[in-house]
């Protein structure tokens, strides 16, 4: 009887684990008290949060950890993978409360052994850091947008958050662009061969400088077509087809008329950017 007893409290206590709910809550991203530091969290299915803590600074994002909570067969589990420490390798933390408390435990590891998060409300938490030595510290979040969840049969293993918060990508990985269409111009106001040359040596120049200030993501020439089109750009963090208009007049080709433009909005992947430093390897000759 008694280990019949015994079994049954053993199967009990795996039954009130398996039950403990997952903290959907913390999808979005939450910001430091008095201080440019963030912790987002995207969730990607019913099951998995992937996030990451960065700090803003004159020098851009920055990176301290990313962190992911995933649960699997009942078990819920806090991975952390803080920069420059364990050769990149996560600390799984497991979770052992979930009520107004979600604590996160993993007793063998030296430095913290407890991370807990305490839901004040909907848009305010507390985390408390601790380890068995007493050492600890705590500190406050305050939400700043709510997140949503990723709306998928299956979530993507891939997911950089810190990537994709540096990108601006939406929950697709997308953002919006301006695609441009350069042609000949058709009322140039510059007919001198010399001042020709000068100006398009001036659009190769305002096109590296669109580029080093983050306005430019694509620009090259179009082979021969019965069209007049000369080439296209893509253009990124622009408000909208006026501000890409205005910002193109700077171009000294397109403002003589020696080409015309055409405009149109283009989504594509936020990832579009991330060949520009290795197109700056590739090349021998400037043209």
């Amino acid at each position: 009887m008694k280990k019949i007893l015994l079994i049954l409290s053993i199967a009990a206590a795996n039954y009130g684990f398996s039950q403990l709910p997952f903290p959907s809550f913390l999808q979005g991203t939450w910001k430091m008290e008095g201080l440019q530091v963030y912790e987002r969290w995207d969730q990607l299915n019913d099951h998995t949060l992937k996030g990451v803590s960065y700090k803003l600074s004159e020098n851009g994002m920055e990176v301290s950890e990313y962190i992911e909570i995933s649960g699997n067969k009942g078990k819920i589990q806090y991975t952390a993978s803080v920069i420059g420490q364990n050769n990149g390798a996560g600390i799984p933390f497991r979770l052992v409360q979930a009520d107004s408390l979600f604590v996160f435990e993993n007793l063998k590891h030296d430095f913290p052994n407890r991370i807990v998060y305490k839901r004040i409300s909907d848009n305010l938490l507390n985390v408390t850091v601790s380890g068995n030595n007493g050492n600890m510290f705590s500190y406050e979040l305050h939400r700043e947008t709510t997140g949503k969840n990723v709306e998928n049969n299956t979530s993507n293993p891939n997911y950089d958050a810190a990537l994709a918060i540096q990108s601006g990508a939406d929950e697709y990985g997308m953002k919006p662009y301006v695609f441009v269409i350069l042609k000949t111009g058709s009322n140039p106001s510059v007919n001198d061969k010399s001042e020709i040359s000068k100006h398009f040596r001036g659009h190769l120049d305002n096109i590296n400088r669109l580029v080093a200030e983050e306005k430019m993501v694509i620009a090259g020439p179009m082979g021969k077509n019965d069209k007049n089109y000369r080439g296209i750009f893509i253009l990124s963090n622009v408000k909208d087809l006026e501000e890409a208009r205005e910002l193109l007049q700077t171009d000294p080709a397109i403002k003589a008329g020696l080409l015309d433009v055409e405009l149109y909005d283009w989504y594509g992947s936020a990832a579009l950017p991330e060949y520009l430093p290795y197109s700056d390897k590739v090349w021998k000759s400037k043209p």
